[in-house]
């Protein structure tokens, strides 16, 4: 094993990390006890920004519904998109449809051994192409993920990692740089492992690290400013208005277009109180009351949003002509819809009728 040009020589990384894992990393997660590449991919892009006890039920309840791959090809997105409510990044969800479509479609239902080859199917990136090939193939590949990233920056000192595209290139370097010729799946594991359980990005547990004596991190007190953060941005601020109809059994929902935020799901319609009589007589019910609820509030990677919501009681709907991109959903099936959480969280809390 060598080290990339630039880098410090540090023949005993992977063997600490390796040693490390075997006796102390995780090892009864259920991705952990497969080859299946179809399972392993899945784990990582439930895991992409979702910590591991969040994705574990989501996980199960996945493999429940979409045994295989060619299952989870051959279910409609708005299936795909029910198990996957409330663990957001939709566009997740939706990619995982595409790929598994794609790889069943062009490529025999079966990933490639190659990261390379993997990287160009939709949403894989190139570290969960290599975690595929490393953990169902046992292929020497260097993964990146946030984590990863952390315990490299502090351990070699690499000052813009991942802030930078010099930085990014840096840190890829050695990362390959660093792999081992054996036991691969160990080391991968390894690292991901230290980042979650001990390199963490606060507090991190340097007394329980294997790497804390070849750290520079460690060695300069520099683990609260490594990896240097670009300075956080003020998310701007967007609102709309929605409409709740409700005759306290149903609830009326638009079906989003298949991209963009919320892309798939189904939402509340937009509008104010001046087309609320309206909705109501074209779905077949006439407007009773309305009011106006607590605003919602939820904040996305790169803006916030503020909803007002117009609560409209109707009474008994009459059968009218059905809009495709419009339902009427029975509030007792909230819970399983393929809802955005925020809104979940509100039909949740509203009164059933009798």
């Amino acid at each position: 094993m060598t080290a990339a040009a630039g880098f410090p020589d540090c023949p005993s990384f992977a063997g600490r990390v390796i040693a490390w894992q075997e006796a102390n990393g995780r090892h009864d997660l259920p991705w952990q006890q497969t080859r299946d590449a179809y399972r392993i991919w899945l784990s990582e892009i439930m895991l992409q920004q979702t910590q591991v006890q969040t994705v574990l039920p989501y996980y199960a309840r996945f493999l429940l519904r979409f045994p295989t791959l060619e299952a989870l090809a051959a279910a409609p997105l708005d299936s795909v998109l029910e198990l996957w409510s409330g663990l957001g990044y939709y566009a997740r969800a939706r990619n995982l449809h595409r790929c598994a479509q794609t790889v069943v479609a062009e490529r025999a239902g079966t990933f490639s051994a190659d990261p390379i080859e993997n990287a160009g199917l939709p949403g894989i990136g190139r570290s969960t192409a290599a975690a595929i090939s490393v953990f169902a193939f046992a292929r020497r590949a260097a993964i990146l993920d946030g984590n990863v990233k952390r315990v490299l920056a502090r351990c070699f000192a690499v000052e813009d990692a991942g802030s930078t595209a010099a930085g990014e290139r840096a840190l890829w370097a050695l990362a390959e740089s660093l792999l081992p010729d054996s036991r691969i799946e160990s080391y991968t594991q390894g690292m991901m492992d230290l980042g979650a359980t001990v390199c963490k990005r606060r507090k991190p547990a340097c007394d329980a690290c294997p790497l804390r004596e070849i750290c520079a991190a460690w060695r300069d007190g520099r683990q609260a400013e490594l990896p240097r953060r670009l300075p956080a941005r003020t998310l701007p601020e967007r609102a709309s208005s929605v409409l709740l109809l409700t005759d306290g059994r149903c609830v009326l929902l638009e079906r989003r277009p298949p991209v963009g935020i919320w892309g798939g799901l189904l939402t509340l319609p937009e509008g104010g109180a001046d087309a609320a009589e309206v909705f109501a007589l074209r779905h077949g019910c006439r407007l009773r009351s309305m009011r106006t609820l607590a605003p919602v509030s939820h904040s996305f990677s790169h803006f916030r949003l503020t909803l007002t919501v117009l609560c409209c009681e109707v009474d008994e709907r009459r059968p009218v002509a059905a809009q495709a991109f419009r339902e009427w959903l029975p509030l007792a099936d909230v819970a399983r819809a393929a809802l955005p959480a925020p809104i979940r969280k509100l039909l949740l809390a509203l009164p059933r009728g009798a």
